[in-house]
């Protein structure tokens, strides 16, 4: 089977469970993003962290933004959680993510249980 990134998802996703090897479960979210910008540094990853993105309705450009807890590789959408489980809102959140930047790759990583849980997502 060949996924969408797969590589780099599977780079993203060991760096996640490296965060989570070393900190366990159990602290704040900005944390666990914290611990994500070494790592990625570390590993020489391209990425911005809490990028701000303009959404446009119908032409009009909104005065509210989103802010992404990471972009990776210039695409790929990382979403950070530190809740008892992922659930439908964070999915749907990613989701819309991912369209308003044309993001192929989702990624929500979850680091508050005692195994990281994660999800992929494709559009």
């Amino acid at each position: 089977m060949n996924l969408y990134k797969q590589e780099e998802y599977y780079k993203i996703i060991g760096i996640c469970m490296e965060v989570h090897r070393t900190l366990g479960g159990g602290l704040l979210e900005i944390i666990y993003k914290e611990a994500i910008e070494i790592e990625l540094k570390i590993h020489n990853i391209p990425y911005e962290r809490e990028k701000e993105f303009i959404i446009d309705y119908k032409g009009h450009k909104l005065k509210k933004r989103f802010i992404a807890d990471f972009i990776v590789y210039d695409e790929i959408i990382l979403e950070n959680k530190a809740s008892k489980m992922i659930v439908d809102e964070n999915v749907a959140q990613t989701l819309n993510y991912m369209n308003i930047t044309k993001s192929g790759l989702g990624i929500i990583a979850n680091f508050n249980i005692k195994s990281l849980q994660h999800k992929r997502l494709v559009s």
